[in-house]
């Protein structure tokens, strides 16, 4: 704990404190590089830059032995939490979710790293996928179209805030430019397959697991249609980016990422 600053927020890189002036930091776990954080910097002054709405970006600083980044206080719940509250909500924030990623997709920012490189760098040093397995991946990466779309490469409902002024997406730290389908598979895994959060009780975790498929219906129906794209094409997409998410090692999704993955090859 930060002397004299309250924790407000937990992740699974980083936890999220008060601070002054406007400001909250965003405090790294000390096994995050230096590198990952100035680019988390770097991608929010970009897409900011580019006109989406993102909190402010301020320094990185130095805190209790971990790098911190400064952002601008915004206030709201995050989408998830009004879904969780709201229940009779869910489907239209899903679809508010549709299009905030097409408006995401809209810009193109060429100062971001390449989707496709990213992808097969997680890919090759996964170590808890069989190499036929990784050789589908990689042969199916190669196989798929480019692009220079901006992607955020983590959108969720919890990585959007309600506020007075309007939706606000933070956590740009996997951003990349590439295939936008590439970033609408990602986040049909994750409303698939993501965990409810462990601090939940148990009343709220089961009404998670029983609406996650109307939230997942409702946000890819509503993308497809907004951009013209298929199912097929954003499925496409889903045998590489399973593998990536196998090497973020989270608790829990080992077995089933690897069913899916089987299942896919």
């Amino acid at each position: 704990m930060i002397t004299g600053q309250r924790i407000i927020g937990r992740g699974r890189t980083a936890n999220i404190y008060t601070w002054s002036d406007g400001y909250v930091l965003k405090l790294f776990h000390d096994w995050m590089p230096l590198a990952d954080i100035e680019a988390e910097a770097h991608h929010s002054r970009a897409v900011a830059a580019a006109g989406l709405a993102v909190p402010g970006v301020g320094d990185v600083i130095h805190v209790d032995g971990r790098h911190g980044l400064l952002y601008e206080r915004v206030d709201g719940p995050t989408m998830f939490d009004v879904m969780v509250s709201r229940p009779w909500k869910i489907a239209a924030l899903a679809r508010q979710m549709a299009d905030l990623h097409a408006a995401v997709h809209a810009v193109q920012i060429d100062d971001m790293p390449p989707l496709k490189d990213r992808l097969r760098w997680r890919i090759e040093r996964v170590d808890c996928l069989p190499d036929n397995a990784r050789r589908a991946a990689l042969a199916a990466l190669d196989d798929l179209p480019d692009g220079g779309a901006a992607c955020h490469g983590d959108l969720h409902p919890d990585n959007i805030l309600l506020t007075a002024r309007g939706p606000v997406i933070i956590d740009w730290i996997a951003a990349t430019r590439g295939n936008p389908l590439a970033d609408v598979a990602r986040t049909s895994l994750l409303l698939t397959v993501g965990l409810p959060p462990s601090d939940m009780g148990p009343l709220l975790r089961a009404l998670v697991w029983l609406v996650r498929g109307i939230i997942h219906r409702a946000y890819l129906r509503r993308y497809l249609a907004q951009r013209g794209a298929t199912l097929a094409q954003v499925n496409a997409w889903m045998l590489p980016v399973l593998a990536v998410r196998l090497s973020e090692h989270v608790p829990g999704e080992q077995a089933h990422l690897l069913a899916r993955i089987r299942a896919a090859l």
